[in-house]
């Protein structure tokens, strides 16, 4: 046996055995309950912050879902960088709508970093009214036990409790493709790296407790990445804290998509994440099936495994991803299969893409992750 082959062999077996196991993981994550060092909370005061900029898909619908949660004590508070924002009348015909609920619009823009959506944040951590605050962006689409979910996830040793986004109807090739990066892709490694005890920030909900992120110096401090969310990983972790990961990741309604918008996404948060995790981003280059699967066709046709051992670890490997899908309650679709595929043979080019450059736009912004400066104003 050459050494060529048995490096095949062993890869192909390793990659399955981390595939397979990561989706065990993230099923059996989610059937778990409630852990027996869990702090009583209650129900305390949240307030929500909401950065809100333009009309995105079923804005109404996402932001009007924050009017409707089950909880007896919390408060809205959006915020705007312009004041010409679009968006602005429509959350105030949803304040009119729903004047039980306290709610708030703040306006103007706090440049503290090359981050848009943190600059707009500012404004509304200094004016939150309660210690426990939730960043939440403004496609989320909230369960009425949304701030429950939240808290249930938080201990003894939890700092920040978040959740991945988590694609929900899609409308057309374009989103299908886009779930199929964010759901049994992303949000998959992410819950399974919680299960681990490994869980890590992502931006679309956190769950803050106050004095956790003033002890880095408030906001402020998450203006020490590009990101938002990886510094604020590297805050709690510093704090000799953990990130939990709720169980249950929260709906991003989809809709239409352009293939041209997702890569771009995509591409923006992969040159984030290699400049901001390197060692992880490294290894994102051998995720998903296109090299296991290849190379265990290549070694069938080398004679060294039968050619049915190949197809069945094709089969496989998209099987588990279907029935972690359907067994959670995901989307799934007669579409889904073709674009786990397409995601797959297009991991590497993303990789080299996102090695390759460093620029990237962000809602109307030319961002440089490598000079970690704003290259142009936001767009009026």
């Amino acid at each position: 046996m050459s050494i060529a082959i048995l490096l095949a062999q062993v890869f192909c077996g390793l990659a399955a055995l981390v595939h397979f196991g990561s989706i065990a993981l993230v099923a059996w994550r989610s059937r778990t309950n409630r852990p027996d060092d869990a702090e009583p909370h209650g129900q305390p005061p949240v307030s929500i912050l909401r950065p809100v900029c333009g009309i995105e898909h079923a804005i109404e619908r996402t932001l009007g879902s924050g009017f409707a949660l089950d909880y007896p004590d919390y408060e809205l508070v959006f915020c705007v960088a312009s004041p010409a924002d679009p968006v602005i009348p429509r959350i105030r015909r949803l304040m009119a709508a729903n004047p039980a609920v306290p709610a708030r619009i703040l306006v103007g823009d706090d440049r503290i970093s090359i981050n848009p959506k943190l600059n707009n944040l500012v404004k509304g951590w200094a004016a939150a009214k309660h210690e426990w605050i939730i960043m939440a962006d403004s496609n989320v689409l909230m369960p009425p036990d949304y701030i429950d979910r939240m808290l249930d996830r938080w201990d003894a040793a939890t700092g920040l409790v978040c959740s991945p986004p988590l694609g929900s109807e899609p409308d057309g090739y374009g989103a299908e493709f886009e779930c199929a990066y964010l759901n049994t892709y992303q949000a998959r490694w992410q819950l399974a790296a919680d299960a681990v005890g490994q869980g890590f920030a992502q931006g679309k909900s956190m769950f803050w407790r106050r004095e956790n992120l003033d002890r880095h110096g408030g906001i402020a401090a998450l203006a020490a990445d590009p990101a938002e969310d990886a510094a604020a990983t590297k805050a709690i972790r510093a704090n000799g804290q953990r990130i939990r990961l709720v169980r249950q990741p929260f709906a991003q309604p989809l809709g239409p998509r352009a293939l041209r918008a997702v890569w771009s996404r995509q591409l923006r948060w992969a040159r984030l994440r290699r400049v901001t995790f390197p060692a992880f981003f490294c290894l994102e280059l051998l995720t998903g099936g296109l090299f296991p699967i290849a190379l265990a066709t290549w070694l069938a046709a080398e004679g060294a495994i039968p050619a049915s051992l190949a197809v069945a670890l094709a089969v496989a490997w998209y099987g588990a991803e279907a029935v972690l899908a359907k067994s959670l309650g995901w989307h799934y679709s007669r579409r889904s299969p073709l674009a786990w595929i397409l995601r797959d043979l297009s991991l590497p080019a993303l990789w080299i893409a996102a090695v390759c450059g460093s620029g990237f736009e962000w809602r109307g912004n030319q961002m440089d992750v490598k000079k970690d400066s704003l290259l142009a104003t936001e767009a009026d």
